[in-house]
This record gives structure tokens, C-alpha cells and sequence, in this order.
């Protein structure tokens, strides 16, 4: 590729089963276009991952897989899973076998996961048309590699026990990725906690308060969870980014999910700290459609905007492809997860990204 650039990224690629490979295609045809008109260079190497990678070498994270991702500025992430290989034990199953591992190794602390109600589809949303109008604009930032799934745990025949626990350490490097998200946003933070009953919320809302001091231009709000939980239904739109533990962003991030209306369009990032980053859709491999030409390839895109964002600091790239998305969704150019009449395919919906992209470049 010619550029005017030495800006080169290489990325590796692991689309996974099912509808994974076909909206991986889409996702990277895009890549291509914005390396082009943003003038950077780069490298798209595939890799086997999950299911696909079982079936070919035995494992769901084979070695030659881990070596080009720690070869790699960051990993474009499809789907995997599927009921071919629910039968395996469980650390050899697609997802476990997979995304954990590559969590651990590559320390992926902070997981970014947005989610927008798009006016031209506000319907959607189960709060529509109540709510859902004002729409939603809400960044989850989830600290993903502590907390209670990562404690202390045990069980005997009458009881069992998982220990929630926290560092200051693992709250600042947390903290400071939702604060620094929102310097690029609205400015605004949203702690959530349970300091009126765990000790751990304690020591978060003290540090997070602590960290706060540093940006002097963000708003900083604490939020019980149980109130976030309602507040989200009763007023998404008051919120910009949300700043969670790993128990309370995992269930925010779904509660998000819901209240968009469709998983097919919204991605998410997992960052360590210095930038590396796993990039995904919400949603899953949807065995059932794989093959069909009809899953929507919106989220696997929009995690590569992610990508370009987060992991190489390209914002102009990635605001243009956030641009092109959302014009295709008000010409209505979408799958029929979003519009059952719709006669759009993956291909097809990919494909009218891309010519907007070109458009803008003339």
C-alpha cells in the first residue's frame, strides 16, 4: 500500500465461527478504505481462533494464534462458540478457551463497551417511544480482570463463597481510562458503586475521588448500583460515561445492550494499559444464520472503529466510519435484525459503508 505516511499497523485477525467469518469480510474491506484516505498503513493477518481452531488443531487458542497476536498492535475479534462444542470440557470450549487466556496474557484490565440509541431506529428500544426518543448516548467503562469473578472462591455441601476484592492499583488504572474517555465526550463520570453497604465500594469511591482531582473538567457523579439500574430505564440520557466493577459493568453493559435495541450494533473494546486492545461485537456467532449472507456486519465495524480509536489514536478515521454507519442506518441500508422487510444483506449493508467512505474522499 502507498501512503504518505510511516504510520503502520498490524493487526491480527480472528474471526472465529459462524456469522464471525462473514462479518469479519465487511469489517475489513472498511479498513482497507479509511487506511487509504486517512493515509496509514495496514497489515490484516487472519488466525484461527475457537471452534474454527478445535476443529483444525485441538485447541480454541492454538500457539501459532497467541504468537501473532503478541506479534500484532491489536487483535480484530469476530465470534466463537456454537452447540458443535458445548460437549467439550469447559476450559477447552470456544469461548472460555479463548477469550479468557487472551485476557490474562495480554493483562485486557478495561473493557469499553458504548451504546447508542440511533433515532432511526428509537423504535427499537423497549423504552420507546417513552424514553427512547431522548435518546442514549452512554460509554460502560467495566474494570474486567478483578472483583468478585476474579476472588477468592470455595464451596462445601451446605455453602459457598466468592470473595469481592479490590487494589487501589487495579481502581486508579480503571478510573483514569473512564475520565480520560470522557475528556473526549461530554465530561461527565459515573461512579457506580455499593459504598453504603461493601467495604470494596468504599475504597473505590475514595480513590476514584482521588483520581477525579486530575481532571479538573469532568463532572464526577457516585451512583448506587440499584439506582443506576433504574435510572438507566427511567433516563438514559442523563449519563455519559459509567465507570464500573467488573460485577456491576457486566450487568450495566447487558442492561445498555437491552436499551439499544439490537446487539447486532453495538461493538466493545478490552485495552490494557498501554493500548493493546481486543476488539469485538456484543453479540455472538449466531450458528443458526451463518452461512445465510444475512447477519449484520454493523458491530464488527464498529469495533474496528473502536480499534483505530483506542489503539492507534486515528480519531479522524474512526469518527468517519462512526458517520458512515450512521448514514446507511437512515437511508435505512440495514440487515433483518433491524428491519424484518429489509432486503439488505451483510454483504450489501457492508458494501454501502464502504461506498460512503469513498464518497466522503472525493
Amino acid at each position: 500500500m502507498s501512503t504518505q505516511s510511516n504510520k503502520h499497523y498490524k493487526i491480527a485477525v480472528l474471526a472465529g465461527d459462524g456469522i464471525g467469518p462473514e462479518v469479519m469480510a465487511e469489517a475489513e474491506k472498511v479498513l482497507q478504505v479509511v487506511a487509504d484516505k486517512f493515509q496509514f498503513g495496514i497489515t490484516l493477518t487472519p488466525a484461527l481462533v475457537g471452534g474454527a481452531a478445535i476443529d483444525a488443531t485441538g485447541e480454541p487458542l492454538p500457539a501459532a494464534t497467541l504468537k501473532l497476536c503478541k506479534q500484532s498492535d491489536a487483535i480484530l475479534f469476530g465470534s466463537v462458540g456454537g452447540p458443535k462444542w458445548t460437549g467439550l470440557a469447559p476450559d477447552k470450549q470456544p469461548e472460555r478457551g479463548s477469550l479468557l487466556p487472551l485476557r490474562k496474557t495480554f493483562d485486557l484490565f478495561c473493557n469499553l463497551r458504548p451504546g447508542q440509541i440511533y433515532p432511526a431506529f428509537a423504535d427499537l428500544s423497549p423504552l420507546h417511544p417513552r424514553v427512547s426518543s431522548l435518546g442514549m448516548d452512554v460509554l460502560c467503562v467495566r474494570e474486567l480482570t478483578g472483583g468478585i469473578y476474579f476472588g477468592e472462591k470455595g464451596r462445601t455441601e451446605t455453602d459457598a463463597f466468592d470473595t469481592q476484592r479490590y487494589s487501589v492499583r487495579e481502581i486508579e488504572r480503571i478510573a483514569k481510562v473512564a475520565f480520560e474517555a470522557a475528556t473526549k465526550r461530554s465530561n461527565k463520570v459515573t461512579s457506580i458503586d455499593k459504598a453504603n453497604v461493601l467495604q470494596t465500594s468504599i475504597l473505590w469511591r475514595e480513590t476514584v475521588e482521588r483520581v477525579a482531582k486530575n481532571y479538573p473538567g469532568v463532572t464526577l457523579e457516585h451512583m448506587y448500583i440499584d439506582n443506576a439500574a433504574m435510572q438507566l430505564i427511567r433516563s438514559p440520557q442523563q449519563f455519559d460515561v459509567l465507570l464500573c466493577d467488573n460485577l456491576f459493568g457486566d450487568i450495566l453493559s447487558d442492561e445498555i445492550a437491552a436499551i439499544a435495541g439490537s446487539l447486532g450494533l453495538l461493538p466493545s473494546a478490552s485495552l490494557n494499559g498501554s493500548g493493546f486492545g481486543l476488539y469485538e461485537p456484543a453479540g455472538g456467532s449466531a450458528p443458526d444464520i451463518a452461512g445465510l449472507g444475512v447477519a449484520n456486519p454493523i458491530a464488527q465495524i464498529l469495533s474496528a472503529a473502536l480499534m483505530l480509536r483506542y489503539s492507534f489514536g486515528e480519531e479522524d478515521a474512526a469518527c468517519a466510519i462512526e458517520q458512515a454507519v450512521q448514514h446507511c442506518l437512515e437511508q435505512h441500508i440495514v440487515t433483518r435484525d433491524i428491519n424484518p422487510k429489509s432486503t439488505y444483506g451483510t454483504a450489501a449493508v457492508g458494501a454501502a459503508i464502504v461506498a460512503t467512505l469513498r464518497q466522503e474522499n472525493q
